[in-house]
């Protein structure tokens, strides 16, 4: 007797991702929570340049931005809550100075735009099918930045709006990357303040837009079942963090795990998860007041970086490596 409906992740033809690969993601925080695992695997990954992007019509602005090579000027910003914003950006960008917080936002568009360019993957999440858009112009924000909510109108997407978004995407990185395979999927996470019916009717939306365009385009965009996964494989709220919206570590963890499998080749998902491994012991902060102990333990690191880096030589170009202190 069978007590759940586990997806076969076998039967959903993925297009094969190598360690060595490059990769973009973009979208939604799950783009995040995924991107932190390709990391820590190891891979050459960029992820979300203009920060976490939900909806389909900002998704496609940001593709337009890096195929284009659009820069920001300092008086695209605005001040508000006493930093410089911008409505394309996350606040995680924001600063006090106006020409230091361009500056950080075109280093993320550069990296981004290079990353597109070479990139053997790009994963979209989207997350929702609601817009907010500036009341004085109309213009689709990414951002609100806790601005009054009297700056914004905020509404639905048509099936039809974003169908044309989605499948832009999908049309400027084939002409910019024709060697990039575009992955879609749609966000499994929850947006409860919509209420539970306008919810499913969003993701429903993104779903049937998703298909449309992934079924016109079949040569190289395809879909990723995460919210599938999270709805109907484990289907439990236990696999929900506190808030009940977002998933729980170990359902990240899950889908990752059908992720490694749906993408890379055996001998390629060994590679990343030796990589995993070490990143953890990397990531440990020896707290053995002992001097020669703590040597010892930055010595055992650097040899097994260094057994990694032998048999993937690709990793010695991750500049992210850089922040262990080995």
């Amino acid at each position: 007797m069978q007590f759940r409906t586990a997806i076969d992740i076998s039967k959903c033809v993925m297009p094969p991702l190598k360690h060595s690969d490059g990769v973009l993601m973009l979208g939604s925080c799950f783009s995040d929570n995924i991107g932190a695992r390709l990391i820590n695997g190891m891979v050459d990954v960029v992820v979300n340049p203009f920060g976490t992007t939900y909806n389909p019509l900002s998704l496609s602005s940001c593709v337009e931005w890096l195929v284009s090579g659009r820069m920001v000027a300092d008086s695209e910003l605005f001040a508000a809550n006493g930093v410089y914003n911008h409505f394309m950006f996350h606040s995680r960008f924001s600063g006090v100075d106006a020409q230091g917080t361009a500056q950080a936002m075109n280093a993320s568009l550069a990296k981004g735009r290079g990353q597109l360019a070479s990139c053997s993957h790009l994963f979209v999440t989207l997350g929702t099918s609601f817009v907010y858009r500036l009341a004085d112009s109309g213009e689709v924000v990414n951002n609100c930045h806790k601005l009054p909510s009297s700056r914004f109108l905020r509404s639905l997407c048509s099936i039809d709006e974003l169908t044309s978004a989605i499948g832009s995407i999908a049309t400027m990185v084939h002409e910019f990357n024709p060697a990039a395979k575009v992955v879609f999927t749609v966000s499994p996470i929850r947006h409860l303040a919509d209420g539970l019916a306008m919810n499913h009717l969003s993701k429903s939306l993104l779903t049937v837009a998703t298909h449309t365009v992934v079924s016109a385009n079949a040569g190289y965009c395809y879909y990723f079942p995460a919210f599938e996964i999270l709805n109907d494989d484990l289907r439990d709220y236990r696999f929900y963090a506190a808030d009940m919206a977002h998933p729980s570590e170990l359902a990240v963890d899950y889908i990752w795990t059908l992720f490694k499998e749906a993408f890379f080749a055996p001998v390629e998902r060994q590679g990343v998860e030796q990589c995993e491994r070490l990143s953890r012991m990397l990531a440990h902060r020896p707290v053995n007041p002992n001097a020669d102990v703590v040597a010892q333990f930055r010595r055992k690191c650097a040899s097994a970086l260094a057994e990694v880096i032998r048999q993937w030589p690709h990793i010695a170009k991750l500049d992210y490596l850089s922040c262990y202190n080995i």
